[in-house]
């Protein structure tokens, strides 16, 4: 394991060149009717490509920089991470987790709230500035081993407050639940799921409900999962050589799983703004990092896994994709529940969409746990 060293972002000119080429050549596709009006339509796509085109990324790129970024080698991989001191002494450490198909880019407004943590913004394994692991799959454990590694081994925090999502939710309850000696306490907003074979198990009316909704839900809308799954060296190839296959890949599942309502996919942009949109792109596309991206969903890292309960404080807020969670299997798996609520905002991503919210449950429940 090496020290870290400063990293600093820098897209060639070149390169920055042959995208806006790129995306001046590129061919819409007629609106379809088939299409569901919540998710990716030609002309909010178009707008998209047009404003992608004539971005400033150079403004984008110092903001980016402006928060101190390092890369430090764990065992095969280069982790990639934002390190924000508060310079507070003796200030709680946080590590905030992203999933797919964010990046770290995406958490960065909700780290600048909290000035009075040291937090740790990592990118995962495959994902943007970090390199993909080199021997053997992508798993769960893995990433929390290097997780617990950057926070301990590489930065030397004794005892971290962990938050994840999407991809990130079940490395979050595994840290929990595996490294109680370093975890001072997990904020969920994506609450522990049980494993498949622990759902077959399940009587109570409103867990069983919940989950075959989840089940519905999946057959309607899980294709870019099965794809993810299935072929996604193919998938990746097309959005790997297109900018704007690229960016309406990522910005569907940001319009239909942040909490905006349907029928107009710009109202994605009242949470998420557009140039934090093409941030996302920017990053993906720069770092060719989609075809990583994908490695969780191949090797079953997305899928949770049995794990030991989670003993140390928990505070679970349910986005509101999942308000209909049964508070009854958060009471079972996280045994020191300080805090069960529903959102009243804030979809998939919930501290990028309400970061301001979402900061202020952190650092009441730093205040509950005796961190500040």
């Amino acid at each position: 394991m090496t020290s870290p060293q400063p990293f600093t972002i820098s897209v060639p000119d070149a390169e920055l060149a042959d995208l806006r080429d790129r995306l001046g050549r590129f061919r819409p596709l007629p609106d379809s009717p088939r299409r569901p009006a919540s998710g990716m339509t030609a002309g909010y796509l178009e707008q998209l490509v047009t404003s992608w085109r004539e971005w400033d990324w150079r403004a984008r790129e110092g903001w980016l920089n402006a928060h101190p970024q390092f890369l430090v080698d764990i065992d095969d991989t280069t982790v990639h991470f934002v390190h924000l001191r508060s310079g507070r002494p003796h200030a709680p450490a946080l590590l905030v987790m992203h999933g797919w198909p964010h990046t770290f880019a995406l958490q960065l407004e909700f780290a600048d709230l909290l000035p009075d943590f040291d937090v740790v913004v990592p990118s995962f394994p495959g994902f943007a500035y970090s390199t993909a692991y080199t021997g053997g799959p992508i798993t769960e454990k893995r990433l929390a081993a290097t997780m617990h590694a950057l926070m301990t081994d590489v930065l030397g925090y004794r005892r971290f407050i962990t938050y994840g999502e999407d991809v990130s939710a079940n490395v979050n309850d595994l840290l929990a639940g595996a490294y109680p000696e370093s975890v001072a306490g997990i904020v969920a907003t994506h609450s522990h799921f049980p494993s498949r074979a622990e759902r077959e198990l399940l009587t109570a009316p409103d867990e069983v409900a919940f989950f075959e909704r989840l089940d519905r839900w999946g057959g309607e809308n899980g294709a870019y999962g099965h794809v993810q799954a299935t072929r996604p060296d193919t998938l990746a190839v097309g959005l790997n050589d297109s900018p704007a296959g690229l960016v309406a890949w990522l910005a569907e599942k940001l319009v239909e799983w942040s909490d905006t309502p349907a029928g107009d996919p710009r109202a994605v942009e009242a949470r998420i703004s557009r140039e934090r949109i093409l941030t996302e792109a920017m990053i993906y596309w720069t770092t060719q990092s989609i075809g990583t991206s994908f490695r969780p969903y191949y090797e079953g890292a997305d899928q949770p896994d049995e794990m030991p309960q989670v003993e140390v404080p928990a505070s679970v807020h349910v986005q509101r994709h999942e308000g209909d969670y049964p508070e009854s299997l958060a009471r079972r798996f996280y045994r020191d529940l300080r805090t069960f609520e529903r959102l009243d905002e804030g979809g998939h991503f919930a501290v990028a969409e309400v970061p301001a919210a979402m900061a202020e449950r952190v650092r009441a429940f730093a205040h509950e746990i005796g961190l500040l």
